[in-house]
C-alpha cells in the first residue's frame, strides 16, 4: 500500500481554510471546525491520527466496510487503515483534531491506547453520541480551540490533557455495530475510481491543470496496486482504466472547445498535456478530428 497522506500534505490540500500551527519539540497537534471540510475526502491512509465530531449526514468508507452516519458521531482514524468520507449535504458541522503519535504519548502513561478499541486495527472507529455525550464532547473541543490560540507557555500540555479526556470519554461509549461489508471488492474499487475521476473535473482554468493523468496516478491516490485497479475497472465497466481516463479527458476537451474561448494551447495545458501538439495528436486519435476542426464546427 502507498504511503499515507502526511501532515504537510494535509495542510497543502486544505490551504484555503486551515493554517498550520507548529508544535515545537513534541510531535504535532491541531484542532479545527468542520465548517470548511471537503464534502468528499480521498480514500487513503494518513500518517497521523484524527478524531472528528461529525454533525451532518454522510457515508464513511473504512477499510473493507462502510457505515451510514445519520446522526452525531465520533470518528477515530489511525495511520494504518485507509478511509474516506462522502457528505450527503452541505450542512456539515462539528470539530476535528489531528495529532501524531509523538504528541499523544509525550510524557504519557497511556501507551496502551494503541491496543484500545479506538485505534487498533480491526476496531470499530465510529461512536454515535446522544445529546449528553455530544454536549461533553463539544465542550472539550471548544476548550481545545480556545487553548490552542492562547499564549500560555504550557498550552500543549493542557491540549494533551484535553485529548486524553476526549479519548477516555469515548472509551466509556459503545461503538457502532452496523458497519456493512463490501461483498464485491471489484465493484468498490471501480466505484472509487470513477468517483475520483469525476472529481478531477471541470477544469476551471488552464492554471488548475489536471493532476491525475494515468492509471498509476489513480492507483496511488486510492492506495491500491495499479494491477488491482485495472482488473477491477475492466471487470465492472468493460473498459480499461486508460480508456475510462481518455474518454473523460476527451469529454472535457469537447466542453472546453465548445463553451470557452481558450486557445488550443490553454486547453492542452489545462488537461495536463505538456505540449499542444501532443494534445492535438491525442485528440485526433481518440475522435478522428483535430481540436481546431471541432471548434470550427461549433462556430
Amino acid at each position: 500500500m502507498e504511503t499515507g497522506e502526511t501532515i504537510k500534505e494535509f495542510y497543502q490540500r486544505n490551504a484555503d481554510h486551515f493554517g498550520c500551527i507548529k508544535t515545537p519539540g513534541m510531535g504535532h497537534f491541531n484542532v479545527f471546525s468542520r465548517d470548511h471540510c471537503s464534502s468528499v475526502t480521498p480514500y487513503s491512509r494518513r500518517d497521523y491520527y484524527k478524531i472528528s465530531l461529525i454533525i451532518g449526514k454522510g457515508t464513511l468508507h473504512y477499510a473493507d466496510k462502510w457505515i451510514h452516519v445519520d446522526r452525531p458521531a465520533l470518528l477515530f482514524s489511525n495511520p494504518v487503515v485507509p478511509y474516506s468520507w462522502e457528505a450527503e449535504d452541505k450542512n456539515q458541522k462539528g470539530f476535528f483534531c489531528l495529532f501524531t503519535d509523538h504528541f499523544l504519548h509525550n510524557g504519557s502513561r497511556l501507551g496502551a491506547l494503541y491496543d484500545s478499541k479506538l485505534f487498533k486495527v480491526g476496531a470499530t472507529p465510529v461512536f454515535f453520541v446522544d445529546d449528553r455525550q455530544q454536549e461533553t464532547v463539544n465542550d472539550i473541543f471548544h476548550k481545545m480551540m480556545s487553548e490552542i490560540q492562547s499564549d500560555y507557555p504550557h498550552k500543549y500540555d493542557v491540549l494533551r490533557a484535553y485529548l486524553h479526556l476526549l479519548i477516555h470519554e469515548t472509551m466509556k461509549m459503545h461503538p457502532a455495530d452496523n458497519f456493512e461489508p463490501y461483498h464485491n471488492a471489484s465493484q468498490r474499487v471501480a466505484t472509487l475510481f470513477m468517483e475520483l475521476l469525476e472529481r478531477q473535473f471541470p477544469i476551471d482554468s488552464p492554471e488548475s491543470y489536471l493532476k491525475l493523468k494515468t492509471p498509476t496516478d489513480y492507483a496511488a491516490n486510492l492506495s491500491i496496486h495499479v494491477n488491482s485497479l485495472n482488473r477491477s475497472v475492466k471487470e465492472i465497466t468493460g473498459k480499461t482504466t486508460s480508456q475510462q481516463i481518455a474518454a473523460r479527458i476527451i469529454q472535457e476537451a469537447h466542453a472546453l472547445l465548445k463553451h470557452t474561448d481558450w486557445n488550443v494551447s490553454e486547453i492542452a495545458y489545462g488537461l495536463g498535456f505538456e505540449e499542444p501538439a501532443y494534445f492535438t495528436n491525442y485528440f485526433k486519435k481518440q475522435t478522428g478530428m483535430t481540436p481546431n476542426a471541432v471548434r470550427a464546427v461549433v462556430v
